[in-house]
């Protein structure tokens, strides 16, 4: 089962990662001022992870492949890992819609 981490970066903001059972990150998100928007930038991808339309597939300029979660509003909630193949970012896509909807909350912060 997946689990949410929120952390306090040394910049003062807080972001959260979404973990897989294994302990991989799966998603990372950006930067928050307050914690209350990073808990709702949790429930944001708890909502959007289901929807295949949310998920924007990428390449970097490196060649690798990476993939982003957006909100209702367009704005990007979480960024993955850089993979090597589009298999990998694609399952990496599948693991957050699994982890996602039911994950706890680890409040590292």
């Amino acid at each position: 089962m997946g689990k949410f981490v929120i952390t306090k970066r040394s910049n003062g903001e807080f972001q959260f990662n979404l973990k897989a059972g294994n302990g991989q990150t799966i998603l990372t998100s950006e930067g928050y001022s307050a914690k209350s928007s990073c808990e709702n930038g949790i429930e944001s991808v708890k909502k959007n992870a289901q929807d295949d339309t949310k998920f924007e597939k990428k390449t970097s300029t490196n060649g690798k492949y990476y993939f982003s979660l957006k909100a209702t509003n367009g704005q990007i909630i979480g960024s993955s890992e850089m993979y090597e193949s589009v298999s990998a970012r694609d399952n990496g896509i599948e693991s957050v819609k699994k982890n996602a909807p039911d994950a706890e909350t680890d409040d590292q912060s």
